[in-house]
Formats: structure tokens, sequence, C-alpha cells
């Protein structure tokens, strides 16, 4: 009898064990097709009109149009289509180009504006950086005035960054690149006065103590349209965020990807288009060597 009971006992335990591992597995698969993951699609385009390209952003008001910069030169804006065709410049009157290093669009007292983030600071020495708002263009113009400029400072000192983003709420934010001092996410404040200098908001802490790694240094970013997910890149890998985890100071990344087979001399830019299209650009690695468009494919 004694026997028996041992012998049930065990069976007991191992069908449990097994139970609880097939569970495991199923849990682990299901949390795996809920991460997000993303392919490389087409092939790495060269632009000549972006040898210096810096930030990329999706247009909210003209379908298949993109707006791309320079991270110096003159101060113009260069329109694409989908593909990385170059098919328009707008030349920005009212401002001038100390290190335009991003740009995004969304919403703004004019309605809806493209952001252009002239935050770089290599040697962190800026007693202020500035975003300017310029309404966007339905097409192509040749010439547009800016609206505003926000002019900022950090509470904590200067800081090179290259990531700006706009959430579809209209909230600007500012990640540090990691080259001068830690990677960190900040705010403009709301009541931010066009024109004014207003001090940056940090959010939660930076990512981490000192400098970052060169591989981990940020170079752009971007808010999905429907606003759950946060993209940030480096020059070789995108790291995708939960958006509420992301706008609280969580660090925590969903998903990162390599883009090192797209072969980028010089990975810069990044934007969505939409929930599952994500566009890079990059220098063209020095002496005036075309830039270049790329496109992933994504499932969130």
């Amino acid at each position: 009898m004694l026997r028996q009971v041992i012998g049930f006992s065990t069976h007991a335990v191992s069908c449990a064990l097994l139970i609880f591992v097939v569970v495991a597995m199923a849990a682990a698969q299901q949390n795996a097709s809920n991460s997000p993951s993303c392919e490389l699609t087409g092939s790495l385009i060269k632009v000549a009109d972006l040898p210096e390209g810096s930030g990329v952003a999706v247009s909210k008001r003209t379908p298949d149009r993109l707006w791309a910069l320079n991270d110096s030169h003159e101060p113009v804006l260069v329109a694409l289509d989908s593909k990385g065709a170059v098919v328009g410049h707008v030349r920005v009157s009212g401002t001038k180009v100390e290190d335009w290093e991003a740009v995004a669009i969304g919403p703004c007292p004019a309605g809806t504006c493209i952001y252009v983030g002239d935050i770089g600071d290599n040697e962190a020495k800026r007693a202020n950086i500035v975003i300017y708002r310029i309404p966007e263009p339905a097409e192509s113009p040749g010439s547009v005035a800016v609206a505003d400029l926000l002019r900022m400072t950090y509470p904590d000192g200067a800081h090179d960054a290259e990531a700006l983003l706009v959430t579809p709420k209209g909230e600007v934010l500012i990640v540090t690149k990691g080259d001068t001092g830690p990677v960190a996410l900040y705010r403009v404040p709301e009541d931010a006065k066009p024109g004014g200098t207003a001090m940056l908001q940090p959010i939660g802490k930076p990512r981490q103590s000192g400098k970052a790694a060169a591989d981990d240094r940020i170079t752009d970013g971007a808010v999905s349209p429907s606003g759950a997910w946060v993209a940030l890149r480096t020059n070789s890998v995108v790291l995708l965020y939960r958006s509420d985890d992301f706008m609280s100071g969580n660090w925590k990344e969903a998903s990162r990807v390599s883009i090192e087979a797209i072969g980028e001399p010089q990975g810069e830019g990044i934007a969505f288009g939409d929930e599952r299209t994500i566009y890079v650009v990059g220098e063209g690695g020095g002496k005036s060597q075309p830039g270049t468009f790329g496109r992933l494919t994504c499932a969130f």
C-alpha cells in the first residue's frame, strides 16, 4: 500500500511539473508574440540632398510626404516621397542653423506644425537650445516663415541632444544623446512662452549613470501615430518602448531591433509612418557623400 501511495505521489508530481512547463512555455510564446518586432524591407536609398541627414518626419497634411533635414548648411527642409525620392525643398525664413538635429510634426497653435530641433551641442556649451515651429505647408512652396520658437535651457547644465519627440497631444520631449552626459528624458513645459526662455523638466531618472557607450547613444526618436509606442534609435539599433512606460521615465525596452544589416554609413533619423512602418535616414559618412533613406515594417 505504501508503495502504491509513493508511486501515485511521484506520478502526480511529474504530471504537475509537466503541466507547469507546458503552461510556462505557452506564456513565453504568448509574451513573445505580443512583443514588437521589425523587419527590414526594400533596400537602402542614397539621397544626394541629405549628405548630413539628421532627422525625418512624416507629413500630417500630404499623403506620401516626408520632411527631412541636414544638421548644418542652409535652413532648408527636404521633401521626400515614401520611397526616398526628393520631391521639393522649402527654405525656412526667420531661422538660423546652429546644429539642426531633429524634425517632428505635431499639433501647435497654428494647427499642424513642423518642429525643427536646433538642439545639437557637441561640446555641451550652449546657453540655450531652440525649437522652431513652422506651419506645415500642404505642398513644397519654396519658402515658408517660422511661426514661433521655443528657447530652452536644461536644469542641470548643457547637454548634447539629437532626439526631439512630439506626441499626438502636442507634448514636446527631448532625449539627450549620452555623449556629454547620461541619456535622459526632458519635457518642454506646457506654459513655455514662444520667444521667451523656459527650463526643461526632467522626467524620471537618466537611463544610466555617466556617459553612454558609443553604440548606445541616441540619435533620434519618434512617437507612433496612435501615441502607443515610442521609438529611439542609435547608429545601429531601434529601441521600442510602450509610451505609458516611457512617458513616466521608465526605460524598460519592449524590443530592441538591430538595423546594422541596412548598411547605413551613419544612421541618424527615425519617424513612424503608420503603426507598422518606420522610416530611417542617415548621413553619407563625410566628404559630401549622399545620405541614406530606408524603411522598416514592424508588427506590434
